[in-house]
């Protein structure tokens, strides 16, 4: 099918589909698929109603905007108030169901979409042990990619990269600490916005930490992408980072999409995270060209300084972050756990069941942490702004006076391997400088490796999205790369 938001938007405006029948459609396309992927966790058995409600509207006059009757995905560490379970993939908090939905949640609902369903995830968005398995959770099972089904989706948005190519939706929404929206969209050969920290709200979403966490918009295409990400975006009470969006949140982001976005924009290529693979390199060296053969003025290298000086501190401040921002979600919750010291007993006891591949070091580490009024902790996060931002992002982009930064977004998809855990064998970066400054990253197909994707990364200072939408989007119209993924068993070479 592998239709567009707008193309179901004039479909159901001609009468030609109804909201109801698109969801059933996407239903039985889950039903006859996913046993290859798994890529959803758990559907919402009031989804044909809802389509149902919403399609009545229409018939009244009633169209609420680009997403009416829209089906979505959503992953599971996100709350929602129904019938569907918020779990981070982890058993431990089996049974939880929200008092209230996340507020990206009512954003969407109230804009029309129809809450398809979860995703499964990395369990606790990959942050439970040192040699995690991207795409398992205990809940969840195993998600797989589906352009290689022994390849891994990456994570922690694993789920919902996966169901996006797998056609499981029209789009979907991830999370990102560092790298959870971008691995995956770029390995399942789809879009990925991770926004500026306070674009969107992270009340009611389960917390790794609370400077670097955000969700974003994964589809197929920019245009859903940014249609996506203008619905969830919005001041929240409950998220006081959100307030510095005030005057910079935008209802629609479709504004941007200009096929001639690149002409006379000023690209920075940070040559020193792109690592050394040939294959990688020669198609990004491609992708140059195009930018070049659009209008655009490529400042080659332009280097991100510092970029990696704060590996440490960075996982210093997710460690106190993490112990406080999850003991402060969990005594809200309706779960069995109402702390991080009641989660790691769980997952002691039923070890069997939930640590079979790997264990709970992370979670152990971040338990022994005290408080966020600590020291260590503050001069580690004021250490990873700097570097980050003044010294690093910004320091870059001015000194070049750039729109842009560009890096391959990474490698073709590993293989699977539950003895080991993750075995990536990027040498590069793409992720952490704009996860830790808070900024916002895109990633766009850019070609394939072996039939497996490989993405293209632009980011670029605070509140750029409407610039990185526009590049990103000139450059998806020029190149049209992607291809629908066929579940092969393996890679053919």
């Amino acid at each position: 099918m592998e239709h567009t938001i707008l193309e179901l938007q004039q479909k159901m405006s001609t009468g030609e589909l109804t909201s109801l029948q698109i969801v059933k459609s996407y239903l039985e396309r889950i039903t006859d698929v996913d046993r290859n992927v798994n890529a959803v966790i758990e559907l919402n058995p009031d989804a044909e109603s809802i389509a149902m409600g919403l399609d009545a509207e229409r018939e009244v006059g009633r169209v609420r905007g680009a997403l009416h009757g829209i089906p979505i995905l959503i992953k599971d560490n996100i709350d929602t108030k129904d019938k569907m379970q918020t779990t981070a993939g982890s058993l431990a908090l089996e049974g939880n169901i929200a008092s209230r939905d996340a507020f990206l949640v009512r954003q969407l609902r109230k804009a029309g979409a129809v809450i398809l369903g979860k995703t499964n995830l990395s369990e606790w968005a990959n942050f439970r042990g040192k040699h995690s398995v991207s795409g398992w959770s205990s809940r969840g099972g195993l998600t797989r990619n589906p352009y290689a089904l022994d390849r891994s989706a990456c994570g922690s948005s694993s789920g919902s990269g996966a169901a996006v190519a797998a056609d499981f939706c029209a789009a979907a929404v991830g999370t990102e600490t560092d790298g959870s929206v971008i691995c995956p969209s770029q390995t399942n050969g789809i879009v990925g916005i991770k926004p500026t920290l306070g674009l969107i709200s992270r009340s009611g979403i389960i917390p790794i930490a609370h400077s670097q966490d955000t969700a974003g918009p994964m589809a197929r295409t920019v245009a859903d992408a940014a249609i996506l990400l203008g619905a969830m975006t919005g001041v929240d009470k409950a998220d006081s980072v959100t307030s510095a969006s005030a005057k910079r949140v935008l209802k629609d982001y479709t504004k941007f999409l200009d096929k001639d976005g690149l002409k006379g924009a000023r690209i920075g290529i940070a040559r020193n995270m792109c690592g050394t693979d040939g294959r990688i390199l020669e198609l990004f060296n491609q992708s140059i060209v195009v930018m070049k053969s659009l209008g655009a003025i490529i400042v080659d290298p332009a280097n991100l300084p510092n970029f990696d000086k704060f590996g440490k501190t960075e996982l210093e401040v997710l460690h106190y972050e993490f112990k406080a921002d999850l003991n402060k979600y969990l005594a809200g919750a309706n779960g069995r756990v109402k702390s991080m010291a009641d989660v790691i007993k769980f997952n002691e006891e039923n070890k069997a069941r939930v640590m079979p591949y790997f264990g709970q070091e992370h979670m152990l580490t971040a338990q022994e942490k005290s408080g966020l009024r600590d020291k260590p902790y503050r001069d580690a996060l004021a250490k990873n702004h700097l570097l980050t931002r003044k010294n690093g992002i910004d320091a870059v982009m001015k000194k070049y006076k750039l729109d842009a930064l560009i890096v391959p977004s990474g490698g073709p998809a590993w293989m699977i391997d539950l003895a080991n855990g993750d075995a990536i064998n990027w040498d590069m970066e793409s992720t952490s400088p704009a996860a830790v400054a808070g900024y916002p990253h895109i990633t766009v197909p850019m070609g394939y490796i072996f039939g497996l994707p490989v993405g293209l990364s632009f980011f670029a200072k605070a509140w750029a999205e409407p610039t990185l939408i526009k590049l990103a989007y000139s450059f998806e119209q020029a190149t049209k790369v992607r291809i629908a993924p066929k579940f092969l068993k393996s890679v053919e070479l």
